[in-house]
């Protein structure tokens, strides 16, 4: 019989629960404890939505981060912070995000943990530190909890646990030691944590080593042989667990584990299907993920049935059926949304309708087809409704991009021309300030949003409001000085979802949220067909918002690679065939507003990185492709328009050449948390163009000082040439309050005016 388990569910429950009582306990308005017994209830609800698997998931939950979670669980706590006073969630919400509830004034603030994106998703984790004399100890109390809790309801539970090559990869040293020699240590509390785990009556534990599915130097190939042939002595049995990619060379390795079992990701590698049956000892079981677990459109049961019953009938019971990864990258149940339109509806299917895909695959094997022949018909009608759909293909579109020439993606004079322009145009000072383009949303913003969706406010008072909106963020950014302005952008929903809905080919859902980080979620829209621009979208917001200032004003557009990567994009053709049809939506949108008389337009490619190949031989190709999109979108423009860009919260020293031929004016990136790390890219390679690194870290509540912002700024310096320096925030301001940005903000720009005052004294 075919066993059925699943890798993670969705944590923040299906109206965000999880979100809006983290919010509320950092802001004081609960109590800690009142926080926890949600998630006590949040989890109840998820098992009870995971009731039909064989096994289900425990620890898989978490009230920031799962990598954060694994810190916890093995005593990795950052000295500055272990070394205050409180309860362990304070500690824990100082490491994810600089303060905790209870830290009411900036004295008991701390440095947050970096920040980035986990393998090539929109998640974020909080990246483990490490160093020298790192020491770890087992704390296994909250998980030990949540077992406690499953057990009570089911009693096949599976704990999942980050596994221990995996947690040193995403780590980094913060003294130059070499992470590995850490593993003995390490090894050591894992394997008391596997006795803990047997002792609570657990008999399998699901073991995340996704790095086997990256390229990986013989160091690191030893480290795993040598984890797990230590950990092979355990009470327990390992599913050793993959997925986001293929297993290539570490096929074999990943088969010859001294394991119970091996979980592989047959959406993303179905080729290695095969060869793994060949490679697995038979004493093994082979976990196959056969439904996406990231992305959003109906599985083809029935083709995946005609492959896997060859497969069922040489594993037999050896064979285990799940998604293809945890589903924490998909909204928690379609049942919810009842507006979408009927037939996209019905081409979907979320977290809960996933495991429902998982359920009718395992009974069409164990008792077959002729037992769920009525849902393998629907399923195929709907398969069959989406191929033929008269809404997917736009013959328009489609020759557009046949129209597409090489000179499309060039500027009409190079850098330093244009460059010599742009200043002449605009005269800023040295070290000019910016923003990333959003301020804060609050309550009236969303409420006027609301409103007006819900036919409650008139167009016609709806605008007035917006303008009203605009016309307080320019008058706050002109009193605090800075020298380049935005409009705001409060009538933006998402930077992706807002622009989605101007745009022909995309559909929207009302809860199809997914956790981004923390209790940050967002709305990935669903690219269901051609896209195509049908009119200007930001002109009449950004028209006014510079008619109320003779600074200049950017215009603040999302890029065609951002769009792709943060939304659920169709699979019926390739990735990069979208991205161009995004790229010429955007560009009509970059040309309307430089018709309009705006000289600076920035255009956020903030996803770029995530969308990179996890095997570096396959980078080339999407950076081709990425880079050829993001140009064809920005270069249409005069000499005397300057296209900024923006990109956040990954690892770029890697990529510095390829962004450097995206050919922006001015790029803005973070460097907050990472303590300006990626300008060790400039040591060897001299970025041609204006570039702002993020000076302070907008996803922490804490005030940067004036000093330290002059310091990351001066680190910028010594690689950089200081006329060609900005000085902003890391990334856009919307999930801070205005106490909060005002002083931030003030302390930027009296920083940039000391650096330029130093410098024009030298």
């Amino acid at each position: 019989m075919v066993t059925t388990h699943n890798l993670g569910f969705p944590r923040i429950g299906k109206n965000r629960e999880l979100k809006f009582a983290l919010e509320k306990c950092w802001k004081g308005e609960i109590s800690e404890q009142t926080l926890l017994d949600t998630a006590d209830s949040l989890r109840l609800q998820h098992w009870q939505d995971q009731a039909q698997l064989d096994w289900v998931p425990a620890g898989d939950f978490s009230l920031y981060d799962h990598v954060l979670d694994t810190s916890f669980l093995l005593g990795n706590i950052p000295e500055r912070v272990s070394a205050l006073t409180g309860s362990e969630l304070d500690s824990y919400f100082r490491v994810a995000r600089g303060r905790s509830a209870a830290d009411k004034s900036a004295c008991s603030c701390v440095h947050a943990g970096e920040m980035t994106k986990w393998f090539d998703t929109n998640y974020h984790y909080i990246v483990p530190e490490f160093a020298r004399d790192t020491k770890f100890s087992l704390n296994a109390g909250r998980l030990l909890e949540q077992i406690r809790q499953v057990q009570h309801i089911r009693p096949r539970v599976k704990p999942v646990i980050l596994g221990p090559v995996t947690y040193l990869w995403l780590g980094k040293s913060k003294d130059g030691s070499e992470k590995l020699d850490l593993l003995d240590d390490l090894l050591a509390v894992y394997a008391q944590l596997l006795d803990v785990l047997k002792n609570a009556g657990v008999e399998w534990v699901q073991i995340d080593e996704p790095v086997l599915v990256m390229e990986l130097s013989e160091p690191w190939k030893h480290a795993l042989r040598a984890a797990y042939f230590q950990l092979q002595a355990a009470p327990v049995k390992l599913l050793l667990t993959t997925y986001f990619g293929q297993l290539q060379d570490n096929l074999q390795l990943a088969c010859e584990l001294p394991v119970a079992g091996l979980h592989l990701d047959a959406v993303s590698a179905p080729d290695e299907v095969a060869k793994v049956i060949d490679w697995l000892p038979s004493h093994k079981i082979l976990s196959l993920g056969v439904v996406s677990g990231r992305n959003i459109w109906k599985t083809d049961l029935t083709a995946v049935l005609d492959w896997l019953q060859p497969v069922h009938m040489r594993l037999q019971d050896r064979l285990w059926l799940a998604p293809s990864c945890s589903l924490l990258h998909v909204p928690v149940d379609l049942e919810s949304e009842q507006k979408l339109d009927t037939d996209i509806r019905s081409w979907l299917a979320f977290a809960v309708q996933k495991l429902e895909e998982i359920n009718i695959l395992a009974k069409a094997l164990n008792h077959g087809r002729a037992s769920v022949a009525a849902l393998l018909r629907e399923n195929q009608a709907a398969i069959t409704s989406r191929k033929q759909s008269r809404h997917v293909h736009q013959v328009e579109v489609k020759g557009r991009l046949q129209e597409i020439t090489d000179a499309m993606g060039e500027r009409r004079s190079p850098y330093q021309q244009r460059a010599t322009v742009q200043r002449n145009r605009f005269h800023l000072p040295l070290f000019p300030t910016t923003t990333i383009g959003s301020f804060p949303q609050t309550q009236q913003i969303r409420q006027a949003r609301r409103d007006f969706r819900a036919g409650q406010l008139a167009e016609a008072d709806y605008r007035r409001a917006m303008r009203k909106e605009i016309e307080l963020c320019v008058r706050e950014q002109e009193a605090l000085g800075l020298d380049v302005l935005v409009h705001g952008e409060p009538e933006r929903n998402d930077m992706v979802e807002y622009f989605g809905e101007h745009l022909d080919g995309f559909a929207f859902t009302e809860f199809g949220w997914v956790q981004s980080y923390g209790s940050r979620c967002f709305k990935p829209p669903v690219i269901y067909g051609d896209v195509s621009h049908p009119q200007a979208i930001t002109t009449e917001w950004i028209e006014y918002a510079q008619s109320l200032t003779k600074k200049p004003m950017k215009g603040m557009l999302t890029g065609p690679v951002t769009m792709l990567n943060w939304s659920f994009v169709r699979d019926d053709q390739p990735r990069s065939e979208t991205c161009l049809q995004l790229a010429l939506a955007i560009r009509d949108e970059v040309l309307a507003l430089e018709q309009a008389g705006i000289r600076m337009i920035q255009i956020d490619e903030a996803a770029l990185r995530e969308g990179l190949p996890l095997r570096k031989p396959q980078w080339n190709d999407y950076l081709n492709w990425a880079i050829r999109a993001f140009r064809i979108t920005a270069n249409g423009v005069r000499d005397e328009t300057q296209i900024h860009t923006h990109m956040c919260y990954s690892e770029f020293n890697d990529i510095i050449q390829a962004i450097a031929h995206m050919d922006a004016d001015v790029i803005t990136i973070e460097t907050s948390r990472s303590d300006m790390e990626l300008l060790d890219a400039f040591d060897q390679f001299q970025y041609p163009n204006e570039i702002g690194p993020g000076v302070y870290d907008i996803h922490s509540p804490n005030i940067p000082s004036v000093d330290s912002i002059i310091q990351l700024m001066q680190k910028a310096a010594q690689r950089i040439p200081p006329e060609r320096l900005w000085v902003n925030p890391d990334c856009g301001l919307k999930t801070r309050n205005w106490d909060e940005v005002k002083p931030a903000l003030s302390n930027m720009i009296a920083a940039s005016r000391q650096l330029a005052g130093r410098l024009d004294a030298a």
